[in-house]
């Protein structure tokens, strides 16, 4: 088969793959659903779970057979998100040679592919994968361009909680002369439809592109953005305290905040209202030692960064003007980041290599994943300094082999991480007075399961 008709074939399996008749009915009255995408069959996977009892079933999938799907999409789905509405989900597509019998074999280009979510649970792929512009790079003094610009290695992807904008964290990656290319972070703005169009000038570095390469440092592994939006009352008609003081309204101004790994830091970019960012003025915040995932809390006041290395979290107050920051932001009202007292905090149990990092629906909890511990960490934040601490008597609780991602769903009652070695997503359940989960049942997947993300 021709790599043209594989790829063909491909966006028609993704969403066949979905659609075929033979799993449990999705009813949004009383059910969640949860989106999971796999390496293993390069499919993205629908399940139905009860709201009430947490059961959880596929949406009408067929057993994927992962041998003959490998290359459905010609590449390798990793970071899943959902729009705020629950009507499309997005997924990075990581290039991939595995597949391809050309020789030499001509590597598929990474990039975005949207799915629009159905009122079946089943989902249908938006057009084709919206490929990332090249990191263009110009050499110091000169104005020659690096040629051919290297491609974007993505990273991780968020939206922000608008829904008005992707974000995706570029790694740092080499030429094809072997140079060093700096991170950078891509943008995509949301159109009707689900579309996606990378906003021009995308992708933004953390440094002025005329640079002398090779560059050390500056591997761009996760990203996050401040909300201009606070979450909607909860089921309980109590909203988190501080989103409703009196005086304090959503911000106007939006930042996105970038992990550099290699450097141990993180860059502030101001986000305008198109998409396109500007690199702060402001002089990069440390973190721990090999920093991995970073996490903006709902009501717009801390920003939290996991070092994988020492198995602990940096917390940040964002400085953006509020009355309740008066003595522990002596930054300016510009989304500069101002160490809490006490941070970095240690993570308690047998962690080992925190990654992935979540702030529930309210900003109440941090949840942390230990890719090496497999566990999964439950945090109580101070609401008046940020500061964190041990929400549970149980310090850890166990997930799947190797896990890779979390998402907790936005009426913050249900948790799922992937496992990747696994096959198989964690649920539990919430109680969002004490952030305590209870482990409910395990989810089977198809094999190597990296995104996950529900509505």
């Amino acid at each position: 088969m021709s790599k043209r008709l594989g790829w063909l074939l491909g966006v028609v399996l993704v969403s066949v793959g979905v659609l075929v008749a033979c799993g449990s009915k999705y009813n949004s009255s009383s059910d969640g659903l949860l989106l999971v995408g796999s390496q293993g069959s390069g499919l993205i996977e629908t399940f139905s779970f009860n709201l009430g009892k947490g059961t959880a079933s596929a949406v009408d999938n067929t057993p994927a057979d992962t041998v003959a799907q490998t290359c459905v999409l010609n590449g390798l789905p990793s970071s899943l998100v959902v729009d705020p509405a629950g009507a499309y989900a997005y997924t990075i597509i990581n290039a991939n040679t595995v597949c391809d019998t050309s020789n030499p074999p001509v590597t598929s280009k990474s990039g975005i592919l949207a799915f629009k979510i159905n009122s079946s649970g089943t989902t249908t792929a938006v057009g084709s994968v919206v490929g990332f512009n090249p990191e263009t790079v110009f050499f110091q003094g000169t104005t020659t361009v690096d040629s051919p610009s290297p491609a974007v290695v993505p990273g991780t992807m968020v939206m922000d909680p608008a829904g008005k904008f992707l974000f995706v964290a570029d790694r740092a990656t080499t030429d094809s002369n072997g140079l060093y290319v700096p991170g950078a972070a891509s943008v995509f703005t949301i159109g009707s439809g689900g579309s996606v169009t990378e906003v021009p000038g995308s992708p933004f570095f953390v440094t002025n592109p005329a640079m002398t390469l090779p560059q050390q440092g500056l591997d761009i592994v996760s990203v996050a953005a401040t909300p201009t939006v606070f979450p909607a009352i909860g089921i309980n008609g109590v909203q988190n305290a501080v989103c409703s003081e009196v005086g304090l309204n959503p911000p106007s101004s939006q930042y996105l905040y970038a992990v550099d790994q290699l450097g141990g830091q993180v860059y502030e970019f101001t986000v305008n209202s198109s998409g396109v960012l500007s690199l702060s003025a402001q002089t990069p915040v440390p973190v721990d030692a090999l920093p991995a995932g970073i996490a903006v809390d709902p009501c717009d006041r801390f920003v939290y960064v996991s070092g994988s290395k020492n198995d602990k979290v940096s917390a940040y107050t964002i400085c953006n003007g509020t009355t309740t920051q008066s003595t522990s932001c002596p930054m300016p009202a510009d989304g500069s980041l101002h160490a809490v007292a006490g941070s970095p905090f240690p993570l308690t149990g047998s962690v080992n290599g925190p990654g992935p990092i979540v702030v529930d629906a309210y900003g109440n909890f941090v949840y942390v994943v230990g890719t090496l511990s497999n566990t999964v960490s439950p945090l109580r934040i101070s609401p008046v300094s940020g500061a964190l601490s041990s929400a549970s008597t149980t310090a850890t609780v166990a997930t799947g082999q190797a896990p890779k991602s979390i998402a907790i769903r936005s009426d913050d009652s249900w948790m799922f991480v992937a496992n990747y070695n696994s096959a198989s997503v964690s649920q539990y359940a919430i109680t969002p007075a004490t952030g305590t989960l209870t482990v409910e049942q395990t989810i089977t997947t198809d094999n190597y399961p990296w995104g996950v993300a529900v509505k």
